[in-house]
């Protein structure tokens, strides 16, 4: 395994958080402490030098993405993008959090020509300069932000973003609900409670020693993204469940998880800034925030079916081993056909789609949301 950053920038960013919890009266809530982890200039997990996506630990990484794992994804993905593209007659895709650009890479070339303009939003430098590399020979297309633009117009995919977004955490004692946060015990970051006011989005029946995540930031990503898109759909795919699922009494533990040389653990205030940091989605909450800022949910299903309506069996005919050994994990229950999901949106009447949205024109779950 390759070395990542050295100690002194883990040191460097363990200071200012201990700064921010000092000047918060001691206590951080957690999702600042996420967002510090994973976003600080220069030195958050997202902001470094790592290699973050690879296949193997021993390319210095420590996760693996669907666009990583196989081609096969971006092109079946594209097979939607395209039937979008016509609905709202846009020549223009915008990407939320490439990445690697593997995702890019993949539409890109199975588009053509259909794109004029490829857009993608990521506010990682390091992550960019790696994405112009990978993207090296489609440069005339490609434009890079570092916000979410005033207007937008075509389509938008989204891989494993919403599961970044800095979430909030709850306690349930088994009398009352308390905020999870930070604070620091010399030079250990250690969780502290406090009283507060939130509460999940679902009434339980909760356990007392109940842990959970409740959502702000992506559901009000997806309502600002909501309020910005004059005319087209978006696509987002992650890892979560609808609401009932998520915070069912048998997950009392909550979905916060963290992820370093493709090992997984539970515990984000140690190693800061060194690992990922993750939660699963709520796709409840996202659909209700699309909805009440006015997108109509196109559908919702699992990656597996997913990918299936867009014709990745097809695509299997023939292929190699390899090729099928890799795809089979995208689909298989037990890998990510399952765990992970699809769901999409337009604005209300302004896609027209000949057919059902090629995505979910079989298996469609939005009934479960």
């Amino acid at each position: 395994m390759q070395p990542k950053e050295p100690a002194s920038v883990s040191a460097a960013l363990a200071s200012l958080i201990r700064w921010a919890i000092d000047g918060h009266g001691g206590w951080l809530p957690f999702d600042r402490f996420m967002a510090m982890a994973l976003y600080a200039p220069g030195l958050g997990y997202y902001a470094r030098g790592d290699r973050q996506f690879g296949s193997l630990p021993s390319s210095g990484s420590d996760f693996i993405t669907a666009p990583e794992l196989s081609p096969l994804f971006g092109r079946a993905l594209a097979r939607q993008v395209e039937q979008a593209l016509a609905g709202c007659g846009a020549d223009e895709v915008w990407e939320f959090g490439a990445g690697s650009g593997a995702l890019a890479l993949q539409l890109l070339r199975a588009l053509g020509d259909r794109v004029r303009k490829y857009h993608i939003v990521d506010l990682s430098g390091t992550l960019r300069a790696r994405q112009r590399d990978t993207l090296a020979g489609f440069a005339d297309k490609l434009a890079w932000h570092d916000e979410l633009p005033e207007r937008l117009h075509g389509v938008i995919v989204g891989n494993e973003v919403l599961d970044a977004m800095p979430v909030q955490l709850l306690h349930f004692d088994g009398e009352r609900w308390l905020e999870r946060g930070v604070s620091a015990a010399g030079e250990a970051f250690v969780w502290a409670d406090r009283a507060t006011e939130l509460r999940p989005p679902h009434e339980g029946p909760f356990p007392p020693g109940t842990v959970t995540e409740v959502h702000p930031q992506a559901e009000a990503f997806i309502a600002t993204l909501a309020d910005r898109l004059e005319h087209g759909a978006a696509f987002f795919i992650d890892y979560g469940f609808p609401v009932a699922e998520y915070y069912h009494p048998q997950r009392s533990g909550g979905t916060l998880m963290c992820h370093r040389g493709h090992l997984a653990d539970t515990d984000p205030l140690t190693d800061v800034g060194a690992k990922d940091i993750t939660a699963h989605v709520d796709f409840t909450g996202i659909a209700l925030a699309a909805q009440d800022a006015g997108l109509d949910v196109l559908g919702y299903t699992s990656q597996a079916r997913f990918l299936m309506n867009c014709g990745m069996l097809e695509m299997l005919q023939g292929a190699d081993v390899k090729t099928i050994a890799n795809a089979q994990k995208l689909l298989n229950e037990h890998e990510m056909g399952e765990l992970f999901k699809v769901i999409g949106f337009a604005r209300g009447g302004d896609v027209a789609f000949t057919t059902a949205p090629l995505g979910f024109a079989a298996g469609d779950r939005t009934h479960m949301l």
